[in-house]
């Protein structure tokens, strides 16, 4: 979490005080992780994970945001298991297809699959660090390795309108302050995602 701070250039100060505030060691203050299971307009289903010292303020703060935006909370358990844990590492293109299998199919990964401009690499979440360190030590270098939820089932947003609105809840969604990550299982087809940046 600290390198991913760094390499988003997160000022030292404030990944200071989010490390004291994660361990407890700001006086007087607990904070625990609660997750939020919801759904964004089209029926996209959204895994919320924070870390709060308040649970009944940032719960309102996330049922507010998803109702104001066309979405919903939902029962727990209800959208968890459209999701599965996995490392995930992103590579550059750069590197061939056949150097990464070398060096990743003997240290744990499960997939690698093309994205364009990069390849990302999944697998247990057990063997992220390792499958990192072997990679960096066969001079893979890596532009990120993190744990994540990955959808299991997809959504297609097929047009613009229905993409937009899923977005900007999502970003609405990542600018609360006690929201860490939000997970969706949606899919925007290039052709959509051209006439939104256009």
């Amino acid at each position: 979490m600290y390198q991913k701070a760094r390499d988003n250039s997160v000022p030292l100060d404030t990944i200071e005080r989010a490390i004291k505030r994660g361990t407890g060691e700001l006086e007087g203050v607990n904070y625990e992780d609660v997750t939020y299971e919801g759904y964004a307009p089209s029926g996209v289903a959204l895994y919320i994970e924070t870390l709060t010292d308040n649970r009944n303020r940032t719960g309102s703060e996330v049922r507010s945001t998803l109702s104001k935006n066309g979405g919903s909370l939902a029962e727990p358990g209800s959208v968890a298991w459209q999701f599965e844990r996995k490392g995930v590492i992103v590579l550059d293109k750069i590197i061939d297809e056949d150097t990464i299998m070398l060096v990743a199919l003997e240290n744990g990964a499960e997939d690698l699959i093309d994205e364009g401009d990069t390849w990302r690499l999944t697998c247990d979440p057990a063997d992220l660090n390792s499958l990192r360190d072997s990679l960096d030590a066969s001079e893979v270098p890596s532009l990120s390795a993190d744990l994540t939820f990955l959808p299991t089932q997809i959504v297609p947003l097929e047009d613009s309108s229905s993409a937009k609105q899923v977005l900007a809840l999502i970003d609405l969604l990542d600018e609360l302050d006690d929201v860490d990550s939000v997970h969706a299982n949606f899919d925007i087809p290039d052709s959509v995602l051209q006439e939104l940046a256009g």
